[in-house]
């Protein structure tokens, strides 16, 4: 090989009088480098050159492989490639293999004959600085200390039990929002409601996580910028992940700088917040919020020490930052999504409008409480529609086979990245009828739900690295819809009709509307 490159400089180096023609040979010579290389890691991967069954997938651009397909919406460019070359599809990103899963079908099996296998997460860089070098229970490796967090959430953070001890305050945040928004309807003022649903759900998580409200003045701006910024980050495609030798784009553009800003900026909040607590403590003063908010259990985690675990500061702020980033931008999304389809479409509205007001006056109550919820049957089918057209993470967090494994007679290698499509799941034609309709009408006699158990419906994931805030996000959703619901009636600004609403879309990892929703509200 050598020997051959030797002769090729010797007859095709430029002579003095043709520089021009210098970088024609030096992009033949880099071309001839990556086949040379892509070649020599088949041979060590593939040594006896045997040819494995692999899924289909599109031709491959040297280097960057299928990157350059990602397009801005991502769900989508997978879901157009999915329907030429099927439901399970391998792409390579740079050196990096990703199976893409995009049927209900595919889904279940890998999910549930393969789950132990596929249950690790990814090493991404952007994750590992801003969440403490993987410490957190949604990105951390599989292994014993994930399964101390994980065990840490579902029986102490999100339990039934204590997902119900916070039924007070989401009532109190969702009534101050039905204040702000009644004061504007009857001033006759349009209402922002990607706003108010943004300070909702702030709200709601600050109380819950860190038992007070950070507002306007108060740290509350930076707070929120804090936020926002993280969440863009993380749903940002880092080249350095997959192409290594282009990891210094990030640094040209200025992305690593924001990273670090971020990251420096939570962890000074954070840490704020705990030496506050723990010095409350000492001093024997109160939170705010009793000692039922995340931080307190989180912090008495951490004095005891008896998870069997390291649990030290730096896990302990991870979990903090997984509950607001899993909480907060996601669940405000979702009601912002929401609400877009019901004034999309008037017929559905007020149907479920004649539902939770037939409920409320048969209760003889002023106000709808949550007990209320479980008797609404039409709102919970518009709430399952809703999440069937707009997953919250179109793209679900991606997972990483721990081992070599056959998915419906393909052969997937260990170290492949697997993303499943859940918004080309929800929109399957050999799935569902009229897919891209939305009609709740289709849940009222159907078993199927979102907790992951039927892969038609997995916004939250499915599996044991399924998202354990199921409950959480769902009470606080029906109660914020059925409040709207209830108390005003409903219309676009100027006499606009539902179909003219613009539904584009933005956003990588947490898909969001383009444009803010606003509506009109007639207070009943």
């Amino acid at each position: 090989m050598s020997s051959f490159l030797r002769s090729m400089m010797e007859n095709l180096a430029p002579p003095s009088n043709s520089i021009a023609a210098f970088p024609l040979l030096l992009s033949f010579l880099v071309l001839f480098s990556v086949i040379c290389l892509l070649k020599k890691r088949v041979l060590i991967n593939n040594p006896r050159g045997t040819m494995k069954n692999l899924p289909p997938s599109p031709p491959k651009l040297p280097l960057i492989g299928n990157l350059h397909q990602l397009g801005l919406l991502a769900h989508r460019s997978l879901q157009s490639l999915s329907r030429k070359h099927g439901p399970l599809m391998l792409l390579q990103f740079g050196s990096v293999p990703v199976l893409v899963v995009s049927s209900a079908d595919a889904a279940k099996e890998i999910i549930k004959v393969h789950d132990l296998a596929v249950s690790n997460r990814p090493k991404l860089r952007t994750i590992k600085r801003l969440l403490y070098d993987y410490k957190d229970v949604s990105m951390a490796p599989y292994g014993e200390l994930w399964r101390q967090m994980k065990s840490i959430y579902v029986v102490q953070l999100l339990s039934n039990k204590r997902v119900q001890s916070f039924r007070n305050l989401r009532e109190e945040e969702t009534a101050l929002m039905v204040q702000k928004i009644r004061e504007l309807g009857s001033a006759l003022l349009p209402v922002n409601l990607t706003d108010m649903f943004m300070d909702l759900t702030n709200g709601v998580l600050c109380r819950v996580v860190l038992g007070k409200k950070y507002e306007e003045g108060e740290g509350g701006d930076e707070f929120k910028t804090l936020l926002r910024d993280f969440n863009t980050l993380t749903g940002s495609v880092d080249i350095g992940n997959f192409v290594p030798c282009l990891g210094w784009v990030n640094w040209v553009t200025g992305v690593d700088a924001k990273i670090d800003r971020v990251a420096k900026g939570f962890d000074e909040f954070l840490e704020g917040l705990v030496e506050e607590r723990l010095k409350l403590d000492t001093d024997g003063g109160d939170d705010g919020e009793g000692n039922n908010n995340f931080l307190d259990m989180l912090l008495q985690i951490y004095k005891d020490n008896s998870t069997g675990i390291s649990f030290d500061r730096d896990c302990l702020k991870a979990q903090i930052m997984t509950a607001f980033a899993g909480g907060t931008d996601t669940t405000y999304t979702f009601l912002e999504w929401e609400m877009s389809e019901l004034l999309r479409n008037p017929r559905v509205m007020r149907k479920v409008q004649d539902e939770v007001r037939e409920i409320l006056s048969f209760t003889g109550k002023p106000e709808i409480v949550e007990e209320d919820l479980e008797k609404m049957k039409y709102l919970k089918a518009v709430i399952k529609e809703a999440f069937r057209l707009h997953p919250p993470i179109p793209l679900l967090v991606p997972h990483e086979a721990r081992e070599d494994i056959r998915v419906m007679g393909y052969d997937i290698a260990a170290g492949t990245m697997v993303t499943t499509n859940a918004w080309a799941i929800g929109r399957d034609p050999s799935t569902w009828d009229e897919p891209e309709e939305f009609r709740p009408e289709r849940f009222l006699n159907s078993p199927i739900d979102f907790r992951g158990h039927d892969f038609q419906l997995i916004p939250f994931g499915a599996g044991r690295r399924g998202c354990p805030g199921i409950s959480f996000a769902t009470v606080l959703g029906e109660l914020v819809l059925a409040n709207l619901l209830q108390k005003f009636n409903w219309s676009l600004p100027g006499g606009a009709k539902g179909e003219d609403l613009d539904m584009t879309e933005c956003g990588s990892g947490i898909v969001h509307r383009k444009f803010p929703l606003i509506a009109v509200a007639t207070p009943r």
